[in-house]
């Protein structure tokens, strides 16, 4: 069955990066649009950044300019890296695998705060 296991989450004071990557298995990476979602304490689950199997990239609102996704079908690995944090970003951040093997995550913590 599909696997996705998040990694890269942690601590870090406002304006600091972070870099999450999602490693996939049980299917065939490169076929699958990826996404990064988060949720918040008492928040729905929202999505932050997506990109297709053919390299089509949108992002939310929040995240434009500061975040970027990206995939290297090689290593069956999606990845989140983002700039200038804010404590609003402050989520569990969750991988997700579209389609008919639709899939998710455990989740990785980031928290923003001095």
């Amino acid at each position: 069955q599909v696997q996705l296991v998040e990694s890269g989450g942690g601590l870090v004071q406002p304006g600091g990066s972070l870099r999450l990557s999602c490693l996939a298995s049980g299917t065939i990476f490169s076929a699958n649009d990826m996404g990064w979602y988060r949720q918040a304490p008492g928040n729905q689950r929202e999505l932050v950044a997506f990109i297709s199997s053919g390299g089509t990239i949108n992002y939310a609102d929040s995240a434009k300019g500061r975040f970027t996704i990206s995939r290297d079908n090689a290593k069956n690995t999606v990845y989140l890296q983002m700039n200038s944090l804010k404590p609003e970003d402050t989520a569990v951040y969750y991988c997700h695998l579209y389609g008919i093997l639709s899939s998710w995550g455990q989740g990785t913590q980031v928290t923003v705060s001095s």
